[in-house]
């Protein structure tokens, strides 16, 4: 062997050597890389992993929250509903119990009107028995009658009133004159006292003026066809002579 091929042979051996080294260190430098690496996707692994942990606890927390508002506010509804039940009961109740009294008044009310009325009758009932103070003994004629009447502190009686006239019915047993004429204007009835007619209490068509009929009788025919209490004045001749109803 000469010294050119010893050469080339030592040549060879530290090129061999050389590329060995440098591919050991390189093997080492990628293996250092990728265990680098792989901690690094580790951490970001475990820092993604801690903050989706974080959202999910926070999610939970808001919506353990929402969940609890929910149920307070569900609560509280419930309890205003009870609250305005037993109100509306309540009302009801009173409405009830005010209506019951409002009819207990309003029958103490008719009670009271229908006692009040039959006071005012027997009221007016004693009045008239004071005012109509007698029955004329004696048939005159109406003017007659009249002064009759005034000669005593009396007038012929005015009846202005149904009660009245009532009354004086139940008294009457004949014909009688009333303080009532058109001797001054004829078809204007007036009361002794001057004052105008109201309400009459004729029979049935009266009255008729027939025969210049100017003074009022009390008619107590009770045969005659639609003759009743309040059906009983009839117009007759004031010359006719008749008892009178003298009041004072």
């Amino acid at each position: 062997m000469d010294s050119e091929d010893i050469y080339e042979n030592v040549e060879c051996k530290d090129i061999v050597s050389t590329t060995g080294a440098q591919t050991q260190s390189h093997g080492r430098d990628e293996r250092k890389y990728l265990k680098h690496r792989e901690t690094r996707c580790l951490v970001l692994i475990s820092v993604g992993l801690g903050l989706i942990c974080a959202l999910l606890l926070v999610f939970i927390i808001l919506l353990n929250i929402t969940i609890t508002a929910e149920r307070d506010l569900i609560k509280s509804y419930k309890n205003t509903v009870e609250e305005l039940n037993q109100t509306i009961n309540r009302l009801q109740d009173n409405y009830t119990d005010l209506t019951q009294k409002n009819l207990l008044l309003e029958t103490r009310v008719n009670d009271l009107t229908d006692e009040k009325k039959q006071l005012q009758r027997d009221f007016d009932s004693l009045n008239m028995k004071g005012l109509v103070n007698f029955f004329m003994s004696t048939e005159l004629s109406w003017s007659d009658s009249r002064q009759y009447c005034r000669d005593r502190g009396a007038d012929l009686v005015i009846i202005n009133t149904e009660e009245k006239q009532r009354f004086i019915s139940s008294l009457v047993k004949e014909r009688v004159w009333i303080g009532l004429s058109d001797t001054e204007n004829e078809d204007i009835m007036k009361w002794v006292d001057n004052s105008p007619l109201k309400q009459g209490f004729w029979s049935t068509g009266e009255p008729n003026n027939d025969g210049n009929e100017d003074c009022i009788e009390m008619n107590f025919n009770r045969e005659k066809p639609g003759w009743s209490p309040l059906n009983s004045w009839n117009d007759l001749s004031c010359s006719k002579k008749k008892k009178g109803i003298c009041e004072k």
